[in-house]
């Protein structure tokens, strides 16, 4: 699988002495080719490897690296079985208009970065706003909520509107965690 990130986000990628491509090579059990000129990324799965997933897994970390994401928080595509990462591209809503882009930026970062912040705490998402693109790292129902608030956000909503929605959604995250939990006590 070929994909291409950012030619800066390139070492950030390898990281020092190799060892963030080192560890994603051995925890997923691929290999990482990367054309640091072009920013190109070729990942190849092991031989060895039984489970073609980690491919999708290991395309996921790189274009979140590449996408901004500190391999900390990439990494937790790793750790966690059930988290997925998905970006929203501005440039898909608003062309090629870089003052758009850095406006809605602006509003979703909000002042000294509230709005961003609440929407990780409240959705217990991962987020990084890079160039023309906002990455998201967290559980399907998740992404899905800070997606939402996001679109909000683009789409003009004020700031509170979307503060009451993620309190909401999070109140609602919370009630269908305690209700599978129960589920499964009742179930042994």
């Amino acid at each position: 699988m070929f994909i291409r990130i950012p030619r800066e986000r390139i070492g950030v990628l390898v990281g020092p002495n190799g060892r963030v491509k080192q560890y994603i090579e051995d925890k997923l059990m691929v290999e990482l080719h990367i054309e640091s000129n072009a920013g190109g990324v070729t990942i190849i799965v092991s031989e060895n490897n039984k489970d073609p997933s980690t491919l999708f897994t290991a395309k996921d970390i790189v274009l979140a690296i590449g996408r901004g994401f500190s391999p900390e928080h990439a990494f937790r595509l790793i750790r966690y079985d059930n988290e997925i990462f998905d970006y929203i591209d501005l440039r898909s809503i608003f062309g090629r208009s870089d003052s758009d882009i850095r406006r809605i930026k602006g509003r979703i970062i909000g002042s000294n970065g509230k709005t961003r912040r609440l929407i990780e705490e409240l959705t217990e998402v991962s987020m990084a706003i890079y160039g023309h693109t906002i990455g998201i790292i967290g559980t399907f129902e998740q992404v899905d909520v800070a997606r939402n608030a996001i679109q909000m956000i683009i789409n003009g909503s004020q700031h509170t509107t979307v503060y009451k929605f993620l309190q909401r959604k999070r109140s609602d995250l919370k009630k269908e965690k305690i209700n599978l939990w129960e589920t499964v006590k009742g179930n042994k």
